[in-house]
């Protein structure tokens, strides 16, 4: 566990691993929730599909590509639950693939109209 205050700026750092150095990681999905184990039912997304969701999240620089960095504000799920756990999606990619996913950034899908 991670103590922090109230709307404490919270940084975090991801890394890759690996004997490959043409690899790169990208945040897709992050997502807080006061359960563990439940991640859909009393859910706050951070970001999602590489859009920030939440004003206060911010993607910061890496000198290293197989590094990602960023930060949010520390918020309770309405001051009724101690702790927030926090689940993230992320995504490997060869360095320099520009079609490959972690290139394309904030993907924002549109739904179409199911009419007839």
């Amino acid at each position: 566990p991670y103590y922090v205050d109230l709307n404490q700026n919270l940084f975090l750092q991801a890394s890759l691993h690996s004997s490959d150095p043409n690899l790169v990681l990208f945040v897709d999905t992050c997502v807080a929730s006061p359960d563990p184990s439940d991640f859909r039912t009393l859910a706050y997304e951070l970001i999602r599909s590489g859009c920030p969701k939440d004003p206060t999240y911010s993607s910061y620089y890496s000198p290293y590509n197989s590094v990602s960095r960023f930060a949010f504000n520390a918020f309770s799920f309405v001051n009724r639950y101690p702790s927030v756990y926090l689940q993230c999606e992320l995504v490997v990619c060869r360095y320099l693939d520009y079609s490959s996913r972690c290139y394309q950034g904030c993907v924002s899908r549109f739904k179409r109209n199911a009419g007839s």
